[in-house]
Parts: C-alpha cells; structure tokens; sequence
C-alpha cells in the first residue's frame, strides 16, 4: 500500500460521516423528543356567536380548595417517538391552540345539555352519581385529577364502561397559571397517561381547576390531543349550599348547549349526590336531551 492510499476502514468511516452530514442537512436527523413546529393552529377566527367557539363573557373560576399535591412529577412520555422507534402508523390529528375554552356544547342542536363532574373519581360520592346517570341512560363528562384515577382504578373503569366521557383534569389540582410550562406538561401528561392505561381510550378534554387557564395550557392540551372545555352554569356545590339550591342554579339555568359544572370529588359532596336525582328527571321531564360532546 503506498502512503498516499487511505485505509479500507478509514474511507468506510469518512464515507458513513459524509452520509450524517447530508442527511442532518436535509434535517432527517432530528434529537430525541424534538417537536416538530404546527401551523396553522392560531385560534384567532373564534367569533363570541359560534358554536365551536366559549364568549369572552364566560364564568369566572370555579373555586374551592386546592387538591392536595401528588407524589414526584416524573417525565411525560407524550412526546413525539423517535422515528426509528417503530413502523409510523395512522395518527390522530391534533386540535387547534384556542385562545378559550368552550363553554358550551360545541356544535349543538336542539334542547342539550352536558353534565360535568369534577375532581373525582371518589368512592364515596362518583358511584352514587353512577347510579343515577344509568337510572335514566344518562351519559355524563367526569373530569379526573391523576391523583385520584392511581388510586381509584376500578372506579375509573366503572366510569369508561358506562359510557361516559372522561376528561383530563391535570394531576393534583394546581392553579396552573402559577406553573412553568414543564410543570403543566408534567400534570396534563400524566394524567392522560393514566387515563389511557386505565380506560384504554386517551382523553380528548380537559378542564383547568379553577377554570385558570393560560396559553401555555392551551398550547399543550392541544399537543396532547385535547380540547378545553370550561362551563356555562357553575352549581358552586363546593360551597355546600344546600341541595335545594344546587336544583335551583340547575334548572334556572338549563338550556340548549348549557354546560353544568358539579363535583363528586374534593369535599363533602352529598348535596351534590342529592340535587342530581331531583333534578335529573325534572330536565328530561322538560324535554332536554343529556349528551356529551363529540369528537
């Protein structure tokens, strides 16, 4: 071999470097966990009549205390797969980045209505709820904190084989404007993670505690697949009012696309068991037909 020949080893390496080079040229090679940039998500084209769109007028936050924090936020694994990982297959086309939430049922006909239930699922209170849905072959929403859904398992599956749509209500309850963008990613991943290895199904809304959105929160729901959903009519059964005032609020309130806020969670919750079975039937009784959205 002369002095000026390169090695068989050599040209093989330079050739396989010249190769990378192209190819993250090309930007074939991207770091593990990147995210590729959407267009077109603004959600500037809202108009405050629409039905797909929530009015700027909408209700405030919902109170009430905060859930205690859960244990060690790890990593989300809702990211985008490395493109090596597997054979890409059919994926679910992601929501636009609102600049709201809904506050009424989107696209709704005739005389409508969505009940919600919030911070659960609590054994003490969700499976009465249960009961009283499938009395009347009513389906609901139940937005599910994390925290909750670890312990409380079966009830969760409970929830998915009666039918009923189960929303992402972070993990532990945080107000999430307070939060870093990690941190919101951290409680909405995980409890779609949950939620999907539970029920089988990943969530496709979300409701921020308090009704404290941001656009952070926006941004990353609609990353993770998922609307966000707010309400028309806030029972404040957190308040424990009573619950002859809680069917009150109700039914002043009902009317096509309402959306009702109620909870089976975070406190004493029988008013809010014992409104729903006066209620219930006096909205049927009126004609309003108990849905869920649909995506």
């Amino acid at each position: 071999m002369t002095k000026d020949q390169t090695p068989p080893d050599r040209r093989s390496v330079l050739r396989f470097t010249a190769f990378l080079g192209a190819a993250a040229t090309a930007g074939l090679l991207l770091p593990e966990g990147s995210i590729l940039p959407r267009t077109g998500t603004s959600g500037s084209g809202a108009s405050r009549t629409a039905a797909l769109t929530a009015g700027a007028g909408g209700p405030g936050p919902a109170g009430g205390p905060p859930m205690a924090a859960g244990q060690a936020v790890r990593a989300s694994a809702y990211r985008l797969e490395p493109m090596t990982a597997h054979p890409p297959g059919p994926r679910r086309a992601l929501p636009p980045v609102r600049r709201r939430p809904f506050h009424r049922l989107p696209e709704s006909t005739g005389r409508t209505m969505v009940l919600t239930f919030d911070d659960g699922p609590d054994p003490r209170y969700t499976p009465a709820i249960l009961r009283t849905l499938r009395r009347y072959d009513v389906r609901a929403m139940f937005f599910v904190c994390g925290e909750m859904v670890t312990v409380h398992r079966d009830l969760l599956r409970e929830i998915a084989d009666d039918g009923h749509v189960i929303g992402n209500h972070s993990w532990s309850h945080p107000l999430i404007p307070r939060l870093a963008p990690s941190a919101i990613r951290d409680e909405l991943g995980r409890t779609s993670e949950v939620i999907e290895e539970v029920s089988g199904l990943p969530p496709l809304w979300y409701r921020a505690p308090f009704g404290a959105w941001n656009r952070h929160s926006f941004e990353i729901g609609a990353e993770l697949g998922m609307e966000p959903l707010a309400w028309t009519v806030d029972t404040l059964d957190w308040t424990e009012p009573g619950a002859g005032t809680i069917v009150s609020r109700v039914l002043d309130g009902a009317g096509p696309g309402v959306v009702v806020l109620s909870h089976d969670a975070g406190g004493d919750r029988s008013q809010s068991v014992a409104a729903l079975r006066n209620y219930l039937p006096k909205l049927l009784e009126d004609g309003y037909r108990l849905t869920v959205p649909r995506r």
